[in-house]
């Protein structure tokens, strides 16, 4: 673990968080990855992890992912986030670059995933 940076993964889909890891991890091996299914145990989970970087399902079960990168940003004001979903509505994109929070639409692939490394500026 060279870079010391902890990326967080929220999403209430294992799939789509065993992808990101699998993809993710190739391109950063040197990135330490948890996960969390939904907004109340990522929350709980950053009471041990300092995360520097995270991905963040929006629709998901209690809280949505922008709810969630509110509440982290204001714990981690320089945690760098992506919204990955694949609710591709305006109004959900316009909200995100309201918060500074990248955008990047599902379906999770190697490509999307070269575009969230890209975009937390490593």
């Amino acid at each position: 673990m060279s870079s010391g940076k902890t990326l967080l993964i929220v999403d209430d889909s294992r799939v789509a968080r065993l992808m990101l890891r699998s993809f993710i991890s190739a391109m950063r091996p040197e990135w330490h990855i948890v996960e969390a299914e939904d907004g109340e145990k990522a929350i709980a989970l950053t009471t041990t992890e300092t995360p520097h970087y995270a991905t963040l399902d929006y629709n998901m079960p209690g809280m949505n992912g922008m709810e969630l990168a509110e509440i982290l940003a204001a714990s981690f004001p320089d945690l760098k986030m992506t919204l990955l979903t694949a609710n591709i509505q305006e109004p959900v994109q316009q909200r995100a670059a309201a918060l500074g929070i990248d955008f990047v639409a599902k379906p999770i692939t190697e490509k999307s995933c070269a575009k969230i490394v890209e975009l937390l500026g490593e």
